[in-house]
């Protein structure tokens, strides 16, 4: 079991960056493949990262790539996703999640999820 907790949303203007976190409590946390979803009002929930076990390997949904960086720290049993230049459009609870199956981008193929962190993006 991996409890998760997130932290760092809030207000930023668009170009800006912030930088979220993932804190995780279980023993099976560096097991886990962690991923990050948004969802904004009315849309479904979506990729937006994701990260290997071991944190060597990162992929990104195509919307963030390049401005959006995802990264773990295995000792601290966090994750974190910074977001450089982020977008008013992406305005959405950020979510992250720990899942057994690397390189999915599928909401479904991830056990556990946080409560979610707000994210506004003024323009």
């Amino acid at each position: 079991q991996v409890q998760l907790v997130e932290s760092g949303g809030g207000l930023v203007q668009a170009g800006g960056s912030l930088r979220l976190s993932c804190a995780a409590s279980g023993r099976t946390f560096s097991n886990s493949v962690m991923g990050w979803f948004r969802q904004a009002p009315g849309k479904e929930r979506e990729f937006v990262a994701g990260i290997s076990t071991s944190g060597q390997s990162t992929y990104y949904a195509d919307s963030v790539k390049g401005r959006f960086t995802i990264s773990r720290n295995n000792a601290k049993n966090t994750v974190y996703l910074q977001m450089n230049s982020p977008k008013p459009e992406e305005k959405a609870v950020y979510y992250c999640a720990a899942g057994r199956r690397f390189l999915s981008r599928l909401a479904s193929q991830f056990d556990h999820w946080g409560q979610g962190t707000q994210l506004t993006v003024s323009s």
